[in-house]
This record gives C-alpha cells, structure tokens and sequence, in this order.
C-alpha cells in the first residue's frame, strides 16, 4: 500500500543533476509504499505562459520559434540523461507532447483561462515522462500515471475546484491495485467531466496534488521537497539572515501561505489537516537535514516574526457613484464580482464609502472588473506595488523595511502587519 507521498517542484528537477539526485533520494529510500509528484522542470510553466502570450497575441500564426527555447532546454537535459542515445523511445514521446502543445498554443479563439489549462499542463507531462524513462533506465522501476485520471476537478479553469467524491473513487482502486511498484504523478493538473477537458489547480499548485493524494490514499506523511533546508522565517533570496522555523502548526502554515509565503500552496494544509497526516519540507540538496513538520500541533511553539513580501500587486479602490455607504449590499455585490472573475483579495480595508482590496497584478482581469462595475463605481486602481507582511511583529520592527517608501495601506491585527507599500 502507499503509505507517503513525496512531492518533488521545479527546482528540484530543473536539469538533469538534479534528476540525477531525485534518483540517488530515491534509491536510499524503501520505495514499495512510495508515490511520487511532480511539476514542471525549472521555469517551463513561465515559458509556456510567454508562449501562450506570443500566440494569443498574435491569432495563433506565431511561427515554432516561440518554443524552440522550451524544446532545446527540454532536449539537453534529456541528451545528458540518456546519453545522447536520441533513438532512445522517450525522444519520440517528448517530439509528440511538443507537437501537441503547438497545435494547442494556436487555438487561440478559446476563453483565456480554457486555453490556458490546455496548454500549461504540458509543463509537468513532459517532466514526468522523462524523468520515469529515465528512472526505469537506472534501476528504479516505476509506473508514470496520469493525474487527469486521478484528480476530478469542476470547470473553473486555472483554479479548478476538486471533486473528493470522484477522485476519492479513483484513488481507491488505485491503492487497492497497488503492487509496490513506485507510481509517478504529475503535480497541479487534473480533468474535469462531462466534458473531459484538462484543469489546472492554481498556480504552484503541486503541493496541493500531492495533499490530495495523501488525503485518499491515508498516507502517514507527505514530503515536500525543497531548495532550502526547511521553512525558514524569510525568503532567504530577499533577506540577508532567515532562521529556520522546525516545527509549525497547520493553521500556522495556512496563514503563512495565505499571505504570500512561496514554500507551500495555500491549499496544501486542510487535506493533510483533515486526516492529521504530517508535511514535512525537506531540502533536496542535503537529504540528511532535519526537515521542518508541520502538523495539529498547536500548543508550546514558540514563533520567531515571519516576513513576506509579495511583489506585483495592485491596490484597487472602489466607491458607489451614487455616494452611498459601503455597506453590506455594497459589499455583497463586489465580493461576488470578485468571485466570479476568480480575483483573490490578499488584503481587504473599508472605510465609509471605499473598499479598497490588494491584488495580484493582472491586467485581464482588472479590465473585466471595471467592465461589469464602472455603471455603479467609480475605480482607481494602483500598479506596482509590494504587500509586505509580518506575523508575529513587534511594535516597530517594520520601520527598516520600510523606510523611503510611501505605505498606501497599513493593517493591523494582534499577530499580523500588512502594508501596501510602493
């Protein structure tokens, strides 16, 4: 039976010494109750959302040189993982998965978010065939499956809302099958039915693949594996010193995740919650480190401030016409226009007439939203900007980060800053 579920992202499979180093994980561990998932190699999900841009951009005529730096970074790894051996099956499969994503790229009369799913998802296909063919090659037998078998989604393309009852179903029968064959999963996609059609779950949404299935398979743990030796206070790429944080509840890691901290998927907690099973992060790089757990322990932990900084937001204000108060009708109009359009609000404020809301930048959807509100209200709207945040501040403790910067919104509760800052 499968028992864990280890979760592998882009940077842990972003060349090929680093599947040379999945593989020396791998053959360390007892694999008979193992399953593993996996997203895109390196930045590909970045290079097939430019491409996607390139061909809506230009009505699908956009010659293959739009993927040609995709394809090539696709084929070193795979020359030095087999060899240069380019008889070898997988070089065939890859040429088909690419071929295929082309033709997808041109369909551009679709709806966006659609066309988006569609393609995308190549990202995780490609990595999982070439990193099973290679498995296989070296002496770790594996079966590759398909998430999209696995993981039933509803229609809401780019953020599809899981099916636990259908896909519970699935992954049954799958455990019972199981033979102790090592099974690899691609991360963040999943299908919905009636019509079958590929879903995505929300960018970096890997983690939340891997809590899914952990979920109905009762697995005793999932681990996810990371750049870093655990989650550490700070993203050590923007801040000189970060401390490692060991231990951390679930609702712990859920705000931390919610305002904007890259280690996990915001989703990745309540599956794993609901069943008590352990997360783990765990460092690639070094497997002998102690990794950080994060379980239902919420008594006796101590919790160092946390900073996190989100980059490319928006502040958007919004103000009834008619000079009303922003009251509960009010309120009740946007926040449902705002779920339609599936625009996360990282940080809400209201004062008498305005609500004002902190958002990822996206230009799309900032223009459907002024379509469908600017009869009834009037938008202003800021680009640019940083929602910084910290858990567990200290009165003060803000002012280093923040100084020569104009703050157009501050926010405080008893454990958490947030500022909009320029």
């Amino acid at each position: 039976m499968i028992k864990r579920v280890y979760k592998f992202g882009g940077a842990s499979v972003k060349d090929a010494d680093a599947v040379r180093n999945l593989k020396k994980i791998l053959e360390n561990e007892d694999r008979s109750d193992l399953m593993l998932v996996i997203s895109a190699m390196g930045k590909t999900t970045n290079g097939i959302e430019k491409a996607l841009k390139n061909f809506r951009d230009n009505d699908g005529h956009l010659p293959i040189g739009a993927l040609q730096e995709l394809m090539e970074y696709h084929e070193k790894i795979m020359l030095e993982l087999f060899d240069e051996d380019t008889q070898h099956p997988v070089f065939e499969t890859v040429t088909n998965l690419f071929l295929d994503l082309y033709l997808s790229l041109q369909e551009t009369g679709y709806d966006y978010d659609y066309q988006y799913d569609q393609t995308i998802s190549f990202g995780e296909m490609l990595s999982t065939t070439i990193i099973s063919a290679y498995l296989n090659d070296n002496g770790i037998k594996n079966r590759l499956l398909d998430a999209r078998d696995y993981i039933i989604t509803d229609h809401d393309f780019r953020a599809a809302n899981v099916d636990f009852d259908e896909s519970r179903l699935r992954i049954e029968k799958l455990q019972r099958e199981h033979d102790g064959t090592l099974y690899i999963v691609q991360g963040f996609i999943g299908a919905s039915t009636k019509p079958v059609v590929t879903t995505t779950l929300g960018r970096e949404g890997s983690d939340y693949t891997g809590a899914i299935f952990a979920n109905l398979l009762d697995a005793n743990e999932l681990s996810v594996w990371k750049d870093v030796d655990g989650v550490r206070n700070a993203d050590p790429k923007r801040f000189p010193k970060t401390e490692k944080i060991p231990h951390l509840s679930y609702s712990e890691a859920t705000e931390l995740t919610f305002y904007g901290a890259s280690v996990l998927h915001p989703k990745t907690t309540k599956p794993l919650q609901n069943k008590n099973i352990p997360l783990k992060v765990r460092c690639f790089l070094d497997a002998s480190l102690e990794p950080t757990v994060i379980d239902g322990s919420d008594e006796f932990i101590s919790y160092v401030p946390s900073f996190i900084v989100k980059d490319n937001q928006m502040l958007v204000t919004i103000r009834p016409r008619d000079f009303s108060f922003m009251n509960e009708q009010n309120l009740g109009v946007l926040f449902a226009m705002l779920n339609e359009l599936n625009i996360h609000a990282n940080m809400i404020q209201t004062s008498a007439l305005d609500l004002s809301i902190c958002i990822d930048e996206d230009e799309r959807k900032l223009r459907q939203l002024i379509a469908s509100l600017e009869q009834s209200f009037i938008i202003r709207y800021n680009a640019g900007l940083q929602l910084f945040t910290i858990r567990h501040y200290e009165n003060g403790i803000e002012k280093e980060f923040v100084k020569d910067k104009r703050v157009f919104v501050e926010q405080r509760s008893r454990s958490t800053l947030q500022l909009v800052i320029s």
